[in-house]
C-alpha cells in the first residue's frame, strides 16, 4: 500500500498540524483520475471502433463550437475532419503511452480554428487533445531542428552523470524560457532527491546541493514519471475543465488520463508549487533501466504554455539523457571491470590451498580491494571475519539475503539497518558493526563473502524539515516545502560511503577467482583423497594379512620352546633354560601385539552401523568388563546424570568406554579418593571456538604431559616400560582414536602430571539424537 510508504516521522510531524492533516489523502490520491483537463485545452475520448463521443471536457464549448453534454453520444467526426480522424486511428497504438501531434482545423463547422492535436490510446478509446494554435504561429522548423539538434550534440559531449545534468538544465532552459530548471536525482527508488545541477534567472535563489523531502513526490507519482516523459503544468491558477460524464459507465471510474498531456493537476501539487511562488512547471523523466533515476524541473514565474514540438524536444532530451546516463554507466562500468580484474588477480594470488584460511589471512589486502573496514567469509555454518563486529544473528541474516541471489550477482547496500527494519529482521547493530554490505554469493545454500563500511555520517542541507513537511504556509496552505533561506542542516546517520561500480565490479572478479581456485583445489583434494583411501586400504589389507600370516610361525616358535622346556629343561643349563624362557615371553609379547594389529586394522576395513542407542547402556556394559579392574584399583566410578541417547555404533562405543576405564585403573594416583567420571558436557574442541557436546571420561590419576598429549593416540606408544601399570601394547588409545575418526568425530585430551586426565570425544553430526 502506497501509504506505508510514509516514515513515522512523516507521520508524527502531520499530527501536530492544527486541525489534523493527513498525508496520506496526498500519498494514495488517484492522481490520473482526477477527472479534468487544464483548461486551455480541451479533449475528447472517442471509441475507436465507433467513432462515437465518450467523454468530453466541459469546455468543449468554447473551444470546439460544441457543449459536451451534446458531444458525448455523438460522431466524432461533427468537430474533425473524417480524414483527420482517420489519421488519428491510425497513428495512435494501444499501449504505447507517447502521443502523436499533428496540426488540424477542428471545431463546428463552418467554423473551424488551429489547432495543436495530440492521439493517444487508453482502454480502446482513442484520447484527442485539442491545444488551440493562433493562424499566424507557424513553427520555423529549419531554426528549431538546428536549436535542438545542437543542443543533444552538447547533451552527447558529456562524460560524465554531473556534465549530463549540467548540459541538460542549461539546454532545456534555452529551449523553453523557464526562470529555474534543476536536475535532480532520487537517493533511490522512494528516496529524497538532490539538486545535482541548475541554471536560473538573475536574481534567483540557487538551490544546488539542496535536498528535498521524499514526500514531495509520492510513489503514484514516481510511476507516472516512469510512463511519461514530460509534464506539463500552464498555470496553478488555472480553472480545471471537469470532464462530463464523471464517470464513465462502462468501468464506474473517471476517464483514465494517465498519458494526456492536458491532465489536470492535483490540488496538493499546486498548493506546493504556490508556496514556493511558482506560477508555471514543466518536469522530465530521467529514466535509469526504466526506472526513475530523476527529474529535470523547470518553474516559472508567469503561466507558461509550451508548443506540442517544444514539449516533444524537450521529452527527446530526457530521452537522450537517459541514453547517455547508460553509455556513462556501461564505459565505467567496462573501466571498472579492467581494473577490478588487474586487482582481484593480485589478491586471488596470494590464496593457497586453504583457501578459507588464506582468504583471512589476506584480509588486508582483500578489503583494500573496495576499500572496505571488514570482511565477513560464511561458509559450511561458520562464520570468521576481520575488522568490524558481526554478531552471529546479523550473520545469519545476511546469509539470508545471500541465499536469494544467483550465481555471479552481487549485492550491495549502504543503508544496512533501513534494510533489515524495512524487510522486518530484528538484529540488533552495533556502534563498531557495519553499516554498510556488499555481498558476494558462494552457492546456493547461504555462503558467501561480503565487505563491510563502517558509518559514514552524512552532512545534509534540507530545502525543507523533512520530518515536518506539513507546516501550515502564508498563504494558509498545509505543504510548505520551501522558504527563502530556510536550508535546514542535518547530518545522515546509519549510512556508509556507498557502494561504487568498480567496487561491484572487483567484488565480482573476486568471486568468479574464488569459485575456480576453490574448484580447483577440491579437485586436487578429492584426487588426493581417493589416492590417500587407495593406499589406505591397501595398508589395512596388509597389516591384517600380514599379522594373520605372522601368528602361524610365532605360534610354532612358541610351542617349540615350550615342549622344548618341558622334554629336555633337565639337561640344559640354567642359562639356556632362561633364554628359552625370554624366548618363550617374547613369542607372547609378539603374539599380544599381532592381535592388537589386526584388531586396528580391523576398526578400518570394518563398516559402522549407526543405530539410536543410550550411553547409558553401552556404559552400563563396559562397566561389566571393566567394573571389576576398577574395583581392584580402588577406583570409584562417578555418574552425575543420565546420559543422552546418540546416534553411533553400539559395539564401536563400547571399545572406546571400555578402554577409556581401563585406562583409568592402570594409570591410578596413589592417593585414597581415586575417582573416574563419565558424564556429557559442553566443550570447545583445540582449533574452534564454539563449543559442542562432548562425553567427557574424567579421572584423577597421574596425569600425561602436555607435550605427550598427542604421541599417547599413536599406534604402539606407551609412556611406560611394558612392565609397568598393568603393561599392554599401546594400541588402546589408538583404536579409541579411529573410532572417533570413522563417526567423523573429535577426540581430545587435558591433563596435566598428578592432575588427572580427561578425554573428551564426539560422534560427528549424528551424534547426540534428539
Amino acid at each position: 500500500m502506497d501509504e506505508d510508504w510514509l516514515s513515522q516521522r512523516v507521520r508524527s510531524a502531520e499530527a501536530s498540524i492544527p486541525g489534523g492533516f493527513d498525508l496520506s489523502a496526498c500519498v494514495t490520491e488517484r492522481i490520473h483520475l482526477l477527472g479534468g483537463v487544464q483548461s486551455y485545452g480541451t479533449l475528447l475520448a472517442v471509441d475507436a471502433a465507433t467513432g462515437l463521443v465518450d467523454t468530453a471536457a466541459e469546455n468543449t464549448g468554447a473551444l470546439l463550437g460544441r457543449d459536451a453534454a451534446e458531444l458525448v453520444g455523438r460522431p466524432v467526426t461533427e468537430v474533425l475532419d473524417a480524414a483527420d480522424w482517420a489519421e488519428a486511428v491510425e497513428s495512435a497504438v494501444e499501449g504505447d503511452s507517447v502521443a502523436v501531434a499533428f496540426p488540424v482545423r477542428a471545431g463546428a463547422a463552418p467554423v473551424r480554428s488551429c489547432f495543436d492535436l495530440g492521439v493517444h490510446r487508453r482502454d480502446g478509446l482513442v484520447l484527442l487533445e485539442f491545444e488551440p494554435r493562433a493562424p499566424g504561429d507557424a513553427l520555423n522548423f529549419a531554426g528549431f531542428y538546428q536549436g535542438v539538434r545542437g543542443a543533444l550534440r552538447r547533451l552527447r559531449s558529456a562524460t560524465t552523470v554531473l556534465d549530463c545534468c549540467r548540459a541538460a538544465a542549461r539546454e532545456v532552459r534555452a529551449l523553453t524560457g523557464y526562470d529555474r530548471v534543476v536536475a535532480y536525482r532520487f537517493d533511490g527508488a522512494n528516496g529524497p532527491g538532490e539538486v545535482v545541477a541548475e541554471d536560473l534567472a538573475e536574481g534567483r535563489e540557487p538551490w544546488l546541493g539542496l535536498w528535498f523531502p521524499a514526500t514531495d513526490i509520492p510513489p503514484q507519482a514516481r510511476r507516472l514519471y516512469e510512463e511519461n516523459w514530460i509534464r506539463v503544468i500552464a498555470d496553478v491558477d488555472d480553472p480545471t475543465a471537469r470532464l462530463h460524464p464523471p464517470v464513465r459507465p462502462a468501468t464506474g471510474e473517471p476517464l483514465d488520463l494517465s498519458g494526456a498531456a492536458l491532465r489536470t493537476v492535483s490540488e496538493f501539487h499546486l498548493e506546493y508549487l504556490r508556496n514556493i511562488g511558482v506560477r508555471s512547471s514543466m518536469s522530465v523523466s530521467l529514466l535509469r533501466e526504466g526506472r526513475l533515476w530523476g527529474l529535470i524541473a523547470c518553474h516559472g514565474d508567469a503561466p507558461t504554455r509550451l508548443a506540442p514540438e517544444v514539449r516533444s524536444a524537450c521529452e527527446l532530451f530526457g530521452v537522450a539523457f537517459s541514453m547517455q546516463l547508460a553509455a556513462i554507466e556501461e564505459r565505467e562500468r567496462a573501466d571498472a571491470l579492467a581494473r577490478s580484474g588487474r586487482d582481484a588477480s593480485a589478491v586471488a594470488e596470494l590464496l593457497d590451498a586453504d583457501v578459507d584460511g588464506s582468504l583471512l589471512r589476506h584480509q588486508a589486502e582483500l578489503r583494500r580491494l573496495v576499500d572496505a573496514d571488514g570482511v565477513l567469509l560464511a561458509r559450511g555454518g561458520r562464520a570468521s571475519g576481520a575488522g568490524l563486529t558481526v554478531g552471529p544473528e546479523l550473520a545469519a541474516a545476511l546469509g539470508g539475503y545471500a541465499a536469494r541471489l544467483r550465481s555471479g550477482e552481487v549485492w550491495a547496500t549502504d543503508r544496512l539497518g533501513e534494510l533489515l527494519a524495512e524487510d522486518g529482521v530484528d538484529v540488533p547493530l552495533t556502534a563498531d558493526g557495519p553499516a554498510g554490505v556488499l555481498m558476494l554469493p558462494l552457492g546456493p545454500d547461504g555462503d558467501y563473502l561480503a565487505w563491510l563500511r563502517a558509518e559514514r555520517p552524512l552532512p545534509r542541507a534540507w530545502a525543507a524539515d523533512p520530518a515536518r513537511p506539513v507546516l501550515v504556509g502564508p498563504r494558509g496552505e498545509r505543504l510548505t516545502p520551501r522558504g527563502s533561506g530556510a536550508v535546514l542542516r542535518s547530518t545522515m546517520r546509519g549510512r556508509s560511503l556507498p557502494w561504487s561500480t568498480h567496487d561491484e565490479a572487483a567484488a565480482l572478479e573476486m568471486g568468479r577467482l574464488f569459485t575456480r581456485l576453490v574448484l580447483r583445489h577440491a579437485d586436487e583434494l578429492a584426487a588426493l583423497n581417493d589416492e590417500l583411501r587407495m593406499t589406505n586400504l591397501d595398508l589395512d589389507s596388509f597389516a591384517h594379512a600380514a599379522a594373520h600370516d605372522l601368528k602361524e610361525p610365532l605360534r610354532g616358535i612358541a610351542n617349540a620352546v615350550t615342549f622344548t622346556l618341558e622334554d629336555a629343561a633337565d639337561g640344559l643349563d640354567a642359562t639356556s633354560v632362561r633364554r628359552l624362557e625370554t624366548m618363550r615371553r617374547l613369542a607372547g609379547r609378539m603374539d599380544d601385539l599381532l592381535n592388537s594389529l589386526l584388531h586396528y586394522a580391523r576398526m578400518g576395513r570394518a563398516g559402522l552401523r549407526r543405530t539410536d542407542m543410550s550411553l547409558d547402556e553401552i556404559l552400563d556394559r563396559a562397566l561389566e568388563v571393566a567394573g571389576p579392574r576398577l574395583a581392584e584399583e580402588g577406583v570409584t566410578v562417578l555418574r552425575p546424570e543420565p546420559l543422552p541417547r546418540v546416534s553411533a555404533d553400539p559395539d564401536r562405543v563400547y571399545e572406546v568406554l571400555l578402554n577409556l576405564l581401563v585406562n583409568a585403573a592402570k594409570y591410578a594416583a596413589d592417593r585414597p579418593d581415586r575417582t573416574v567420571e563419565i558424564t556429557m558436557e559442553d566443550a570447545v574442541a583445540p582449533g574452534t571456538d564454539s563449543p559442542v557436546p562432548a562425553v567427557v571420561v574424567r579421572d584423577n590419576g597421574i596425569g600425561i604431559a602436555a607435550e605427550l598429549h598427542e604421541e599417547v593416540f599413536d599406534l604402539f606408544r606407551r609412556l611406560h616400560a611394558p612392565q609397568e601399570h598393568g603393561g599392554g601394547t599401546g594400541v588402546g588409545l589408538a583404536v579409541v582414536k579411529r573410532i572417533v575418526e570413522r563417526h567423523e568425530g573429535r577426540l581430545w585430551l587435558r591433563s596435566a602430571p598428578g592432575k588427572g586426565a580427561a578425554f573428551y570425544f564426539t560422534l560427528g553430526d549424528e551424534g547426540p539424537a534428539d
